[in-house]
């Protein structure tokens, strides 16, 4: 039987490497950013979805990209084009800490268990059940370098994400991987990942996805 996972997540979901300024733009390969790692590491009998885009939020449209980059309003449509899924793996928040955005670890939370509850009320798992939830809370920014004015404040918030993603799991019923405990971001830009942190990544989410009971 081959289960099928979808990760909905941002560009460090997408693969977007550590910029070194704006004018770089690049993806690494399926073998190293990090559903590829996990998808590889469960083996065969797995089949991956991968829907990361740069940018997105929880629920929120970014004041300069727009409606695009806002994470609820795609979701049911994804939910219900990849039909059925035995698992959903979200990992997003980060850019909810954009001083644009202005908004409290509680705020970036509650726009996170929005999207759980969507996926609970989807049907979108095998026989119109809802599928596994699993949340990944992001690993902590660092305010630096090209994206240190965009995150300008995001860091203190960062640091107190975690007890607020477990709030919300607990409270919509999905597991809980704190990828802070794990890994962490570049300094280089302060908000991606190196290489060597997505093959870590990868495989912690691939033992979390294995220990679980659906």
């Amino acid at each position: 039987m081959t289960r099928i996972v979808l990760v909905y997540g941002d560009s460090n979901s997408h693969g977007t490497p550590p910029m070194p300024d704006f004018d770089t733009s690049a993806r690494y390969d399926r073998a190293t950013r990090w559903p590829g790692v996990m998808a590889d590491t469960l083996g065969p009998g797995w089949h991956l979805v991968e829907e990361g885009l740069g940018g997105r939020t929880t629920v929120h449209d970014d004041p300069v990209e727009g409606a695009m980059r806002n994470g609820l309003k795609l979701l049911p449509a994804l939910l219900a084009s990849h039909r059925p899924l035995d698992l959903v793996v979200v990992m997003l928040g980060t850019n909810d800490l954009k001083l644009a955005l202005n908004l409290s670890p509680r705020e970036i939370a509650d726009g996170v268990e929005k999207l759980l509850k969507i996926i609970l009320a989807s049907e979108s798992g095998p026989d119109g059940a809802a599928p596994a939830k699993l949340l990944i809370c992001p690993p902590p920014v660092l305010e630096a370098g090209c994206l240190a004015e965009m995150f300008a404040g995001g860091a203190a918030k960062s640091r107190r994400l975690a007890p607020e993603y477990a709030r919300v799991a607990a409270k919509r019923g999905a597991q809980l991987l704190d990828a802070g405990q794990v890994i962490a971001s570049s300094p280089l830009d302060g908000v991606h990942f190196d290489a060597t942190e997505h093959g870590k990544l990868g495989r912690a989410v691939a033992k979390t996805i294995a220990a679980m009971k659906f």
